[in-house]
Parts: C-alpha cells; structure tokens; sequence
C-alpha cells in the first residue's frame, strides 16, 4: 500500500524565487489542465540503503479532473471526487474512505495539473539534456524533506519524481507512457463489488 499511498502525494509549488521554475511549473499545469483526461504507466522504485530495501514496481494511473484509478502492486485505488476505494487482491477486500478536506487532498490529478505556494522550487543541474529538474523544498514540516520533479523540456509533461522521506526512503517515480484525452466514462471511477465476487467490503466513512 505504501507505494500507491506514497503516489498520491501532492507536489505543489511556490512561487519563490526561481521566476525559471515558477514559469515552468505554471506552463505544465496550464498544459494538463486542457486535456480531459491523462493514462500514464510508470515504473516505482523504493530504496532504503540502511535497511537494504531496493523494491521495484509497474503501475497504471488513469485520472480525469479530481477523478482517478490506479494500479500497482496487486492494489487498486479508484476515486470520484468524493469517496476512495481501496482494493487489496491478496485479502479480496475494499476499505471505503470520504475523501476530506477537498481542496488540500493529496491527488495524483494535483501531481500533474496543480501548483501552490506550499513548496520552494528551483531549477537544479539535469543529467538529461531534454528534461528539466525542479527541486521542491517544503515551506512547512511534511513526511518528506524534499522531491526532484523532472519535466519534458518540449513537451511540457511531467516524466519522473523522487520523493526523499524523513525515514531514510527514497521513492522514485518514471513515467513510461503518457497517454491524453483517452475516452473515460464515470464507471472507471468507482468501484463495482459485482466483478469482485466474495469482496469484504469494509467502509470506515
């Protein structure tokens, strides 16, 4: 679950010093905003060099405005805007949450479409000619102390992020296929107990 939590975690962006990122960062999120809906499939990596964890994961991510569904790991995450579902393969179960506090919830659709001044951001070296990296320092205490964000230069699309947690984790990020405007309809974002036949439905609303 860790992996597909760790996804969902917001990367907004202030606009400080660093009029380049700031510039950047508005021009990505103006670009996703315009399409109607992003499929992406992207690779996960988790490292903790102390505890020896090197953990390497595929996922799918299909999202549309506030909504999303995401894959990874034997789990399955599908939200509508109001309520997310949780599905575990392993145990056949769903947990049931309201999605609170709407407008500070931590979204993969904020990850790719939405910026705000709760974060320091500055252009930092790339190894890749073609990408360019934002450094993202957060203004108040967060579980993580920073994140790289890497950002196609032509396309304006975000690639990869790495997220640097307080507990020694690196979790990184690589965006493999990204897809625009795919034909979505309001059942790819809730969760049907039918095709889940013998599901422990478990709602904590």
């Amino acid at each position: 679950m860790t992996s597909l939590l760790v996804f969902t975690a917001i990367l907004a962006f202030s606009q400080g010093k660093d009029s380049k990122a700031a510039t950047l960062l508005d021009e990505v999120s103006a670009k996703a905003k315009a399409y109607k809906s992003i499929k992406v499939d992207f690779s996960y990596t988790m490292e903790n060099v102390k505890a020896r964890i090197n953990e390497e994961k595929t996922g799918t991510l299909l999202l549309s405005g506030d909504k999303y569904t995401m894959s990874a790991a034997g789990q399955m995450v599908i939200c509508d805007g109001k309520t997310i579902w949780t599905y575990i393969k392993e145990s056949n179960e769903v947990q049931i949450n309201a999605l609170e506090n709407k407008d500070d919830a931590l979204t993969p659709s904020k990850l790719l479409t939405s910026y705000n001044a709760n974060y320091k951001s500055k252009i930092i070296k790339s190894a890749d000619p073609a990408i360019e990296s934002v450094e993202l320092i957060p203004n108040t205490s967060k579980n993580f102390t920073k994140a790289i964000l890497g950002i196609d230069k032509a396309k304006k699309q975000v690639r990869s992020f790495t997220l640097y947690d307080k507990s020694g984790n690196t979790f990184t990020y690589k965006i493999k296929n990204y897809l625009t405007d795919t034909p979505v309809t309001a059942s790819d974002f809730t969760f049907d107990a039918k095709k889940f036949p013998g599901v422990e439905v478990i709602d904590m609303r």
